[in-house]
């Protein structure tokens, strides 16, 4: 029997453990991913250079005009309503000192937990006609009709504004204040030490550098307004959005449906464009440590009180009025709310957003990974790609999914049927096509997560790895990823969440009779039973409790450090 000799045995043994063999294979997977995420994204953008049908040119001539104007009053209202509340709220606990303001610091991220079209179905409950806040005013003044008084109506794209507000000011919250952290002390004492009050410090001085990271936050903010769904569908403010899913289902026009979509893109691009650009705008330099703390302006009397409402009513009006309301609502209605089908609703959502979030943390580990073992400028531009599914809308990704399904499905199914007893739709429609949406929406929430843990663990590492003979792979299996559990935990958290309260996507391709939390809290408040909506909103909300609780946690211990 002829044998291998060794030379060649140990050769072949290193040509297929060489790093760079493996370097391709990893570039060829990121490759293949980031092809993945952004087929549904060119799908829509094609749809421009198609044929206009009918129902287009008559969309574009009759609704078309108005989905724009109400996006763009939309999108005015809500960067109006962030920057005051998460701009403002942010300087308040930062740089000033009154009571509760070491609780704000936290506290104040809780509203991101609840969802937009959440709050639109408990204060329509409450503030309707029949609602405790009208009852209670016809009560007080000797009203008999709405003829007798006027009061604002909330299902209206002032409400919906409202809504959006109260949930998506944490996002620039949250990048303002880092911002304001991190600026120099020095900066700070310099301004005023030239005779500047705190509101000129703040107008001349914070603010101006604070520039790009407000910016980014109202990036995202504003992405989030374009994505809802539920809110503006509810309070019946015709938006691109609910008439992507009217063309769709109502009239059955893919294709309209599609180019309305692609117009859509058209606004999310001009919000990265301006993102990047702020982004270019930030090269200023501190001339002291981040960590120095900062002196602040001890506000008492009447300026602490205005400091303590103008913190707490976004609290209070974003998290506590509604969260109390679903709470009462439950267990007010208890056999009704928590019904027979409310732990199969359960099931299906945590199947869903558990099989999302695994499967995003390994893409992710597997996709950072690869671009640590090859920095070359196209694993970059594949990790890059494969993170834009984020700033797109759940709405238009599912059209993107749905087009290129349905063309697989009409070239196989003739070849299939002769096999299998296939249904009529075998890949629309299925839990595979909704979690491939979820995982084009909610990649970059987890690779931002992995890829920030990864950088914290030196290359040294690497190399001690490799020259005790680990491969790439059993590098990353035994030594990155157990000094990586905090941040996979993280991803893992905030891709679960996302799923559970997205709504779009899971309304265009929900499987049949494979009802969600989400999809079943909608299709209650669309028919005004909000008791039987109630504990599937509660459950959402506590869920979107916990990143959020993490993250203020990790604020509050990043506080503590910097204090000591």
């Amino acid at each position: 029997m002829n044998t291998v000799p060794k030379s060649v045995s140990k050769l072949s043994r290193q040509i297929l453990t060489h790093p760079s063999l493996h370097w391709n294979i990893w570039t060829i997977g990121v490759i293949g991913v980031a092809v993945l995420i952004a087929t549904p994204i060119l799908v829509v953008l094609s749809s421009i250079f198609t044929n206009q049908s009918e129902t287009w040119e008559h969309l574009a001539t009759t609704v078309l005009p108005t989905y724009v104007i109400n996006s763009l009053l939309l999108m005015l209202g809500v960067s109006v309503g962030v920057l005051v509340i998460g701009v403002g709220t942010a300087w308040l606990v930062t740089m000033c000192d009154f009571v509760g303001s070491r609780v704000f610091e936290w506290a104040l991220l809780l509203p991101l937990a609840a969802p937009a079209y959440l709050l639109a179905y408990t204060y329509t409950d409450v503030l309707d006609y029949f609602g405790p806040v009208q009852t209670f005013l016809r009560g007080v003044f000797g009203w008999e009709s709405a003829t007798d008084y006027w009061f604002p109506n909330v299902r209206s794209l002032w409400g919906a504004i409202a809504m959006m507000s109260f949930v998506l000011y944490p996002y620039v919250y949250l990048l303002s204040r880092v911002t304001f952290l991190e600026q120099s002390v020095c900066t700070q004492e310099a301004s005023r030490s030239l005779g500047c009050n705190p509101w000129q410090s703040f107008v001349k001085v914070a603010l101006p550098l604070a520039r790009p990271a407000i910016t980014a936050g109202l990036a995202l903010a504003l992405m989030e307004t374009l994505n809802d769904f539920g809110t503006v569908q509810y309070f019946g403010v015709p938006t691109f959005t609910t008439g992507i899913y009217r063309t769709w289902f109502g009239n059955g026009e893919r294709l309209a449906a599609t180019q309305l979509a692609a117009v859509l893109m058209m606004f999310i691009l001009s919000l990265i464009l301006l993102e990047r650009w702020s982004r270019r705008q930030a090269r200023y330099y501190q001339t002291s440590s981040p960590f120095q703390r900062l002196s602040t302006y001890k506000l008492e009397g009447v300026r602490g009180l205005l400091a303590w409402l103008s913190c707490c009513l976004p609290i209070v009006l974003g998290l506590l009025i509604p969260g109390a309301l679903l709470v009462q609502m439950t267990l007010e209605n208890m056999a009704e709310t928590l019904d027979q089908q409310f732990l199969p609703l359960a099931l299906n959502s945590l199947l869903l957003a558990t099989l999302t979030a695994g499967l995003a943390v390994l893409l992710s580990l597997f996709l950072v990974y690869g671009l640590r073992l090859s920095g070359t400028p196209v694993m970059r531009f594949g990790v890059r790609i494969a993170a834009m599914g984020y700033a797109i809308p759940g709405s238009v990704i599912a059209v993107g999914i749905l087009i290129p399904l349905a063309q697989v499905e009409g070239a196989i199914a003739p070849l299939l049927q002769n096999w299998f007893n296939l249904p009529g739709s075998f890949l629309q429609g299925t839990i595979t096509a909704l979690i491939f949406a979820y995982l084009v929406r909610f990649l970059a929430v987890s690779l931002g997560s992995v890829e920030s843990g990864l950088a914290k663990i030196k290359p040294s590492f690497d190399d001690a790895a490799h020259s005790l003979g680990h491969s790439a792979r059993s590098t990353l299996a035994k030594v990155h990823a157990p000094m990586m559990g905090g941040s996979l935990l993280t991803a893992l958290m905030l891709v679960f969440v996302d799923v559970m309260k997205e709504l779009p996507a899971t309304i265009v391709i929900q499987p049949p009779n494979f009802d969600t939390l989400a999809v079943r809290v909608y299709r209650y408040a669309s028919d005004e039973r909000l008791v039987e909506a109630a504990a599937p909103a509660l459950a959402i909300v506590l869920v979107g409790l916990l990143p959020v609780i993490f993250l203020s946690w990790q604020i509050a211990q990043s506080r503590l450090r910097s204090t000591d």
